[in-house]
């Protein structure tokens, strides 16, 4: 049958039967002028047409029509829909830090004045990270090693205990004495609750990586974590932190982004506490 005797045909029956939608399921590529012929014919009509495309080799990724200045695009989307459970997440972020900055103030402070106690050196960390579509921020810590650690990490890289792009050495000479207390609870990364209040992070979401870490990913997958906002707290930080492999670590990023929703957020904060109290797995 010729591409004048379908369309016959398919005039023939949306003009005299109930039809309710046609499916289009011909390759795009090569029989383009039938299928728009096809949803004109349609259209004369009201009837809703669905177009399968075979324009897209996708696996993860979910395509999603819509609209600019009146010309319908397809939209390919690799992290979480936007909406209004988005939305809501920037709201909780940003009254959660706020809400928690105000509260730990005077626990934050006393840190503060032991770090400054302890040695010498700057108390807060700034280091730039990776966020969300590669963009680039200043994440805040209170800082656990000895100064200007960062600029001797080249000689400790033979150390290195992790696997993958990550560095960590489990017993790393530059930590303090009251930086591996702070490691240990992970008090160390509070100070964060400024950077989700500021927007770049989120209060849940993949842990972000430094920049050294980033330059050194070969695996193309592994650059998806970056379609969501970083987080202060991961599925894989409820799930062996530290002692994960950094595939595994990964795996669970995405894992996250996939399955994303509010209620799994609450889970991971829920999860999150007993984790960091038990101060296992953190180095």
């Amino acid at each position: 049958m010729n591409d004048t005797q379908v369309l016959a045909n398919l005039s023939t029956i949306i003009s005299h039967e109930p039809v309710d939608e046609v499916i289009v399921a011909l390759p795009l590529r090569r029989r383009r002028a039938l299928i728009e012929k096809i949803v004109e014919a349609c259209e004369e009509q009201g009837i809703m047409v669905r177009v399968r495309t075979d324009l897209f080799d996708l696996r993860v990724a979910r395509p999603q029509v819509d609209t600019i200045d009146g010309v319908p695009v397809v939209t390919i989307r690799s992290g979480p829909e936007e909406g209004w459970q988005l939305v809501l997440k920037r709201v909780i972020d940003f009254l959660g830090s706020a809400a928690l900055l105000i509260l730990l103030a005077p626990f934050l402070l006393l840190v503060a004045l032991l770090v400054r106690l302890d040695s010498q050196g700057p108390v807060l960390f700034m280091q730039e990270r990776v966020g969300l579509n590669r963009r680039r921020f200043k994440l805040i810590k209170f800082r656990t090693m000895v100064q200007e650690a960062d600029k001797k990490q080249e000689l400790f890289e033979a150390l290195n205990e992790a696997d993958g792009p990550v560095f960590k050495i489990r017993n790393d000479p530059r930590v303090t004495r009251l930086g591996r207390f702070l490691r240990q609870f992970s008090i160390d990364e509070l100070p964060q609750l400024i950077n989700v209040l500021k927007g770049e992070m989120s209060l849940v979401g993949p842990r972000p990586l430094p920049l050294r870490d980033v330059r050194l990913i070969d695996a193309q997958w592994h650059k998806r974590r970056f379609s969501v906002k970083p987080g202060l707290t991961c599925l894989w930080q409820v799930n062996g932190r530290s002692d994960l492999s950094f595939e595994r670590w990964v795996r669970m990023d995405l894992e996250y982004i996939d399955t994303w929703s509010l209620a799994l957020d609450l889970k991971i904060l829920l999860k999150t506490i007993p984790v960091v109290f038990r101060g296992s797995g953190a180095y």
